[in-house]
């Protein structure tokens, strides 16, 4: 087997350190990319590693948009055989549209859209075929205004990841995954997550290794191509709007 290498933006920490970490148990060399987590980047390599396979640390700001391309042509001569681009790196705050300042509206948008955007451009320039890997979120199925900047970047990468992989066919396959709940901020209490998940039709709540494993279908599955595929236990699919034959239930 040709020996294959996968970057995965946001690989230290949370969802992303567990992308890497399961590409590596595939088989791939990693090359995480981190932002400012120097020390848990340095405690995934070890980890990654351990599994007997090479991890590049590559540290980079996304926000430096001008920086991406000279940042993914290096990360592509120092790895070998770059074939896969994770795109797991976001930034996430609330805010109403009426509340949302441009800074926040900027960093947004810098993250989660055009990192993605102008990394992808560069992958197809400098690897020329493999596979692009969004990370989305299950919001993109709802219009929830509390979260406009960021819900609005995910749903804007939802559908630059149709277009590239209509630009980028036949040689680059471009797919993206939405997860609903898996990985709970910390700060996210007990009884708020028990609520989150009696409103999910499977009545539990996700974890790491689903989400990775759609991944990895999504790698191996070579007639697959532009699909966002929600893994969030339904909850994606219910919201069932008001109709008429529901008119009579009202209070």
């Amino acid at each position: 087997m040709i020996k294959q290498t996968a970057l995965v933006t946001g690989g230290a920490v949370r969802l992303g350190r567990e992308i890497a970490l399961a590409l590596a148990q595939s088989g791939y060399d990693i090359a995480l990319h981190y932002g400012r987590s120097v020390e848990a980047a340095q405690a995934t390599q070890a980890d990654i590693e351990a599994l007997g396979v090479v991890c590049h640390l590559c540290p980079q700001d996304l926000a430096d948009a001008r920086a991406l391309d000279n940042f993914l042509k290096t990360v592509n001569e120092q790895a070998e055989n770059l074939t896969v681009l994770v795109n797991s790196a976001s930034a996430y705050e609330s805010g109403t549209i009426a509340d949302t300042s441009i800074e926040i509206f900027d960093t947004q948008i810098a993250i989660n859209l055009r990192a993605p955007f102008f990394l992808a451009q560069a992958f197809a320039k400098y690897c020329g075929a493999g596979n692009i890997i969004n990370i989305l979120d299950n919001k993109i199925m709802f219009n929830q205004f509390d979260y406009a900047a960021y819900l609005l970047s995910k749903k804007a990468l939802a559908e630059f990841t149709r277009m590239a992989a209509i630009e980028f066919a036949p040689d680059i396959r471009v797919n993206g995954i939405a997860p609903g709940v898996v990985m709970p901020a910390d700060t996210r209490s007990e009884e708020y997550v028990a609520w989150r998940i009696s409103k999910i039709p499977l009545q539990k709540q996700g974890n790491p290794g689903n989400i990775t494993r759609a991944i990895d279908f999504c790698l191996k599955n070579d007639f697959l191509t532009g699909q966002i595929i929600v893994v969030d236990g339904g909850e994606g699919g219910t919201n069932v709007g008001f109709n008429f034959t529901r008119f009579d239930e009202q209070p």
